[in-house]
């Protein structure tokens, strides 16, 4: 059964979820950007220089759905997942990815995942690619867990160092 599929899954606080949802731009995307805003707020101070997030706001959110892709998994209360999915000419890449504290450790970032590697399939990309910050280790393993491998590192502008891992899964 691929990531797509209609699952469901009991999470211990009693909430169901169910499959993947793609967003829309006309969607209200305040829920899906305040679970962006906590579910990365443990990178502030940790990493340098600061997440892009903060210069993400809901508008920039409904752009993402109509310009690339924008899925979330939802509970009964709102979105418990979300990811933003970019076609890009070789790859498709994976971004802002989060969970909700509450669903951690339930399968829903692997789901979003397996998601991403069917959607680069289905739109003939060879590969999902995605970032992380330097700073951020246990992110590294996750991937690398998940099948990820590194390609390289970036500096964001104006800095002298690496300050970004890239990684890369073949679909």
């Amino acid at each position: 059964m691929g990531p797509a599929c209609s699952w469901r899954n009991r999470l211990s606080e009693g909430q169901d979820t169910g499959a993947p949802r793609r967003m829309g731009p006309d969607e209200d995307m305040a829920a899906v950007h305040a679970l962006l805003t906590v579910a990365f707020s443990y990178m502030e101070g940790r990493i340098d220089p600061p997440s892009s997030l903060g210069r993400m706001d809901v508008d920039a959110l409904a752009q993402a759905a109509a310009t690339a892709e924008v899925w979330v998994i939802e509970g009964d209360d709102g979105p418990l997942a979300c990811v933003i999915l970019t076609p890009q000419a070789d790859t498709l890449y994976l971004g802002k990815l989060a969970v909700a504290h509450v669903a951690r450790g339930k399968g829903l970032a692997r789901r979003l995942i397996g998601l991403s590697l069917e959607r680069a399939q289905a739109l003939g990309l060879a590969s999902v690619s995605l970032q992380t910050r330097v700073e951020l280790v246990e992110n590294h393993a996750t991937f690398a867990a998940l099948g990820f491998k590194v390609t390289g590192t970036t500096a964001h502008p104006g800095y002298d160092r690496p300050t970004t891992v890239n990684f890369r899964r073949s679909v």
